[in-house]
């Protein structure tokens, strides 16, 4: 028994903290770090790319998503390579390098022999504050800038010049008659060592030329397949056909790649938990951690809430002086007063007359039950030393009243 009492609450409260907010809590928290995982696995995959760049996914001038557009809706089945493993691809692959600085010996070592269109850089830009994936044009980039795209192993020069929106020439074999592009205000060309010329100007610069005998092709001036070149239908026609001439035989499909942008993607181990095979096991760990938080919930029971110490009425009374007794440790000295309960009861139910003297009782009530002594019974619980003998006694005096009952 405690030595404090616990206040009265007439309804326990479960207060803010109850099992269905924290069921809540703990659930929206547990889903909101599987999305975090998810989006952060597939963050890469996700980006828009519109960001004004001179790549397939920008929606800019100097952007590609309107030949990418055209190409599907022309039943062309252009795909965007967010991955170097793509890049093994028999398809056709166009590459938008920003600067002519950035690295292109890993991608055209993927590419190999197959082909690919390369289109140089050709514009400075910045970003339109006023307009999220808007550019603001500030000019033509240094010449030098382009021409190290495959420096050194293959050096070109790079020329500029205004024109008045004459015909280019095509002079590869084979071309088809689509294939007769304008020339924008400012034409960009190149020159080098071992390239074959495919479109060149009135003067014989080339605009689009292949690099040796391989299937590596430049194209110089970007205006010719970008979003402000394909505002122009003959210029949109005449791209359409500049990719299928590119193509090889086997292509099924156009490839973009935007790796060389900074929009590609890695392998990244958080992304293979949520790809197959392993998106079994993932699912299976979910599975069991939901599994082992449903036990954690239901193995316990409801709150088991302590009772008061000192609890209210005669019941209560009876039960805290026998706490008493048993913690001082006096039950057998209980037996001559439960010997005296036996006999009041005794005298109730047989209708005793209440004026004998307790030797004339117990003569009285040793003469009712033949099989079992009440003299004996009364004696051994008057003198228990134990709390066992206190108990044997008092088992015995009730069952001397029950069979003299019967």
């Amino acid at each position: 028994m405690s030595e404090i009492a616990m206040p009265l609450a007439e309804k326990p409260s479960e207060g803010p903290f109850n099992a269905r907010s924290m069921l809540v809590v703990t659930a929206v928290g547990v889903l909101a770090f599987i999305a975090m995982l998810v989006l952060g696995a597939y963050a890469p995959d996700l980006r828009s790319g519109h960001n004004g760049g001179a790549h397939a996914l920008s929606k800019a001038a100097v952007g590609f998503s309107a030949i990418v557009q055209l190409a599907d809706e022309t039943g062309r089945r252009p795909v965007i390579v967010r991955s170097k493993d793509q890049l093994r691809s028999e398809d056709l692959t166009v590459i938008t390098p920003d600067h002519g600085w950035i690295e292109l010996s890993d991608i055209l070592g993927q590419r190999g022999a197959r082909a690919t269109l390369l289109v140089l850089p050709k514009w400075e830009t910045g970003k339109d504050p006023k307009n999220p994936g808007w550019v603001r044009v500030s000019g033509l980039m240094p010449a030098w800038d382009p021409a190290r795209i495959l420096y050194p192993a293959t050096p070109i020069g790079i020329t500029r010049e205004k024109t008045r929106g004459e015909a280019l020439n095509t002079v590869a074999s084979g071309a088809p008659a689509e294939l007769r592009f304008l020339a924008p205000s400012v034409l960009q060309t190149f020159s080098g060592k071992n390239i074959r010329p495919i479109i060149v100007n009135a003067r014989g610069a080339i605009v689009l030329g292949q690099v040796g005998k391989g299937q590596l092709y430049i194209l110089a001036d970007p205006d010719l397949l970008n979003n402000h070149g394909m505002g122009d239908e003959r210029q949109a026609r005449a791209a359409l056909a500049m990719l299928d001439y590119l193509n090889s035989t086997d292509a099924e499909s156009i490839q973009f790649d935007v790796t060389t942008n900074g929009l590609g993607r890695s392998r990244s181990p958080l992304k293979l938990a949520f790809d197959a095979p392993f998106l079994a096991v993932t699912l299976t760990i979910f599975v069991a951690m939901l599994l082992a938080a449903w036990q954690a919930l239901v193995r316990f029971g409801p709150v088991a809430r302590r009772e008061r110490a000192i609890a209210f009425g005669k019941a209560a009374l009876v039960d805290n002086s026998a706490g008493l007794i048993r913690k001082a440790g006096r039950e057998a000295h209980l037996g001559g007063k439960y010997v005296d309960v036996i006999r009041d009861r005794a005298v109730a139910l047989f209708r005793l007359p209440p004026s004998l003297d307790p030797q004339s009782l117990d003569a009285r009530l040793e003469a009712l039950n033949a099989h079992r002594s009440f003299e004996a019974a009364a004696e051994a619980a008057s003198h228990a030393t134990s709390r066992d003998e206190l108990l044997g006694a008092a088992k015995s005096l009730n069952a001397w009243i029950k069979e003299v009952q019967q």
